[in-house]
């Protein structure tokens, strides 16, 4: 899945993004993921980037599932930005798909670039492609400039959350 995207629409806060693809990532990007993860307050306590195993272990379940789009924007053969959109089938809705966006990064060379607004609508877009009826994405309840980022783009905080840990 190689996808060239140019030309989107930007917000005036951001400068438009130089011209980038966007692709399926491979297990040789793993690092490059993980290190993007890792790369803010809350990755920072959550990941480690010097023990790619469970990772790559992590990468092999989500490449052999066809609801799994773990994806890289790449701009100048740099990976800038990643990813993952999940189509979750199901019967509510009368049988409609849904669309999950989850553990979106942007490098810290790109951000303010125009970057991530341009990947979020590559999301959307190929959330309609796969039929998908609805987007829906959760950000943590500390990241209040991401809230502002993803209202921005027309997502609209109509959910309350929960999560329960396991481990």
């Amino acid at each position: 899945m190689t996808t060239p995207s140019t030309g989107a629409a930007t917000s005036a806060a951001e400068p438009p993004a130089e011209e980038f693809t966007v692709r399926r990532a491979t297990a040789e990007d793993i690092p490059e993921i993980v290190a993007m993860l890792a790369d803010d307050a809350l990755g920072a306590t959550r990941e480690t980037p010097s023990d790619l195993a469970p990772y790559r272990a992590a990468f092999d379940r989500i490449d052999a599932d066809p609801n799994q789009h773990l994806v890289i924007a790449e701009i100048g053969g740099r990976t800038a930005g990643t990813l993952q959109l999940t189509v979750i089938p199901g019967l509510s809705r009368r049988g409609a798909a849904r669309a999950l966006i989850e553990a979106v990064r942007i490098h810290a060379d790109f951000r303010g670039s125009g970057l991530g607004t341009r990947l979020i609508e590559w999301a959307v877009a190929e959330s309609r492609r796969q039929d998908c009826v609805l987007v829906q994405l959760t950000s943590d309840a500390t990241r209040v400039d991401a809230h502002r980022f993803y209202e921005r783009l027309g997502f609209q905080a109509s959910h309350l959350g929960f999560k329960m840990p396991l481990v």
